[in-house]
């Protein structure tokens, strides 16, 4: 049977009231996690909130072991916060009637392991946020290194090992390496070379998924600047940048690539000449109905209908 506490214990929940940072909870308020265990306090509305109409939670969060027990993943965490996010629109106990809603599709035992994980999460978020009131926005590093190591020690002590891993090892991974990164920058002890090695170090320990993310994020911010060089060169031709897209990218992805620079590209051009024949309709001195007539047929002219939308927009911010 899956353990979600360390040891087994549950810590004594704190009251509450509200997600909102520095808010004091109510005075004899019922822990989250023993009212998410409980039959819904609140009616689930027939319509989604209006932040969530045409989304959908993320898949595959109903995972469950051979003998019917709940596997915590990331995604399990992301239905969580899929409707939490909705806070404001609804009430938070219209949102955990919806999450149970939701939670109806697992099994048991799991089902009601996820209640109590649910009730778990919402404790430990309360907790978190009065955490973040007393740290205060001004904190300084040292300050701020201990409120995170303070949240570390929250998720596990509210969500226990295995469920707090599950939800939070991604971060945490980043957490860490970020913290190593400033140390090795901030030390002035270390050759150049020295510096490069630690910070190739720390970044080796990143998971796998975050690591490739990185280099593809590397790989593409050394590939835009190869580009503006062969642009900027009078010498270099459509070939010479086909080719630096294939051995950066592959062939599959440079042919992608391709298109959305042409596309990119004739956007930039449309957009510039608009703008220009906009500049010379403004200095015409229009009467304002003819003004925005005369607008509408530049926008006509240059852009689509759905591409005018994306137009109205960027003129209101000019």
């Amino acid at each position: 049977m899956l353990n979600l506490r360390p040891g087994g214990q549950t810590p004594a929940p704190g009251p509450v009231a509200s997600f909102s940072s520095g808010q004091a909870p109510a005075e004899g308020a019922a822990s989250r996690s023993a009212q998410a265990g409980t039959a819904p306090v609140a009616a689930v509305p027939d319509t989604l909130p209006g932040s969530l109409e045409g989304t959908r939670p993320p898949g595959d969060w109903n995972r469950v072991d051979d003998a019917g027990h709940l596997l915590p993943t990331p995604d399990l965490r992301g239905l969580f916060e899929y409707y939490l996010a909705a806070l404001g629109e609804e009430s938070l106990d219209q949102l955990v009637a919806r999450i149970r809603q939701a939670l109806q599709a697992l099994p048991e035992p799991a089902r009601s392991e996820a209640r109590q994980l649910l009730g778990d999460y919402l404790d430990y978020k309360l907790a978190v946020g009065e955490l973040e009131a007393r740290t205060g926005a001004g904190a300084d590093m040292a300050t701020a290194e201990n409120a995170l190591a303070s949240i570390r020690d929250l998720r596990r002590k509210y969500l226990g090992e295995v469920a707090a891993d599950a939800f939070f090892a991604r971060e945490e991974a980043v957490d860490r390496y970020q913290a190593a990164r400033r140390e090795i920058l901030a030390r002035d002890d270390l050759t150049d070379a020295q510096r490069i090695a630690r910070l190739q170090a720390a970044e080796a320990a990143l998971p796998e998924s975050l690591r490739r993310a990185r280099e593809e994020s590397r790989k593409f911010i050394d590939y835009e600047t190869q580009l503006r060089a062969l642009q900027a060169d009078p010498d270099a031709n459509q070939a010479a940048i086909n080719r630096l897209r294939e051995t950066t990218f592959g062939a599959e992805v440079a042919e992608r690539l391709a298109r959305v620079e042409a596309a990119q590209a004739d956007w930039d051009r449309r957009w510039s000449d608009y703008r220009a024949d906009l500049a010379r309709l403004d200095a015409a001195g229009l009467a304002g109905p003819e003004q925005k007539d005369a607008v509408q047929r530049l926008r006509d002219r240059y852009f689509s209908d759905q591409e005018q939308i994306r137009v109205q927009a960027l003129d209101s911010i000019q």
